[in-house]
């Protein structure tokens, strides 16, 4: 077997992964360039984008892995109270805050000894 007969599955996943989003990104800005900026559709799609990340930000603090599993409930959310405060503070900038939560939580971790 030689190099380049291994390497068709990696091309098949990859085309696959491809096309399996793309196509839906492409009538996404079709379908969004329809659509007026105040209508209920979009207004829709924005609630439910920020209730997936609102999930999943939830979801890494509350059940998280790895070396965040270990530390304790009151750091994750101590961070993510202090990325909050900083993020309003800083009159709604993202990376304010995503900046300040990192920084609470990797000081937190490395007073804890971890």
């Amino acid at each position: 077997m030689t190099v380049l007969e291994g390497w068709w599955a990696y091309v098949f996943i990859a085309i696959a992964g491809w096309l399996a989003t793309d196509i839906w990104r492409w009538l996404g800005v079709l379908a969004g360039n329809r659509l007026r900026e105040d209508s209920e559709a979009l207004n829709w799609v924005r609630a439910v984008a920020t209730a997936l990340v609102a999930a999943v930000i939830a979801k890494l603090v509350l059940y998280p892995t790895g070396v965040l599993e270990q530390s304790p409930l009151w750091l994750r959310l101590g961070s993510v109270v202090a990325g909050a405060v900083a993020f309003f503070a800083a009159r709604q900038k993202p990376a304010i805050g995503i900046a300040t939560a990192i920084g609470v939580l990797a000081v937190g971790l490395y007073a804890l000894g971890f």
